[in-house]
């Protein structure tokens, strides 16, 4: 299993989500995003594009390392991993 967080923005869009822990089994970023869809559904499209690209304000870590493959979200996740899902937030 893996462990997802999310920073506590998100929980404003998927409030379902808040105090509850994350454990999806998933090998990939793709499949981690996949599962936390069908716990709630729209939070793949939040954080996904129409051709499953990751947004350009999330990022995505495996541990302390950043996803390097943003389009098809391939990068491995080693079982027992933390997954960090986190959205950029500005404004004026």
């Amino acid at each position: 299993m893996v462990k997802v967080e999310l920073t506590p923005h998100l929980f404003t869009f998927f409030p379902d989500l808040k105090g509850r822990q994350l454990l999806v089994a998933a090998g990939t970023v793709a499949e981690v995003v996949r599962k936390l869809d069908e716990i709630a559904p729209g939070i793949g499209f939040y954080i996904c594009d129409e051709r499953g690209s990751l947004r350009t304000h999330v990022n995505i870590f495996i541990g302390e390392n950043r996803v390097g493959d943003r389009q098809r979200l391939t990068d491995a996740v080693p079982e027992g991993s933390r997954v960090y899902i986190m959205q950029a937030l500005s404004g004026g």
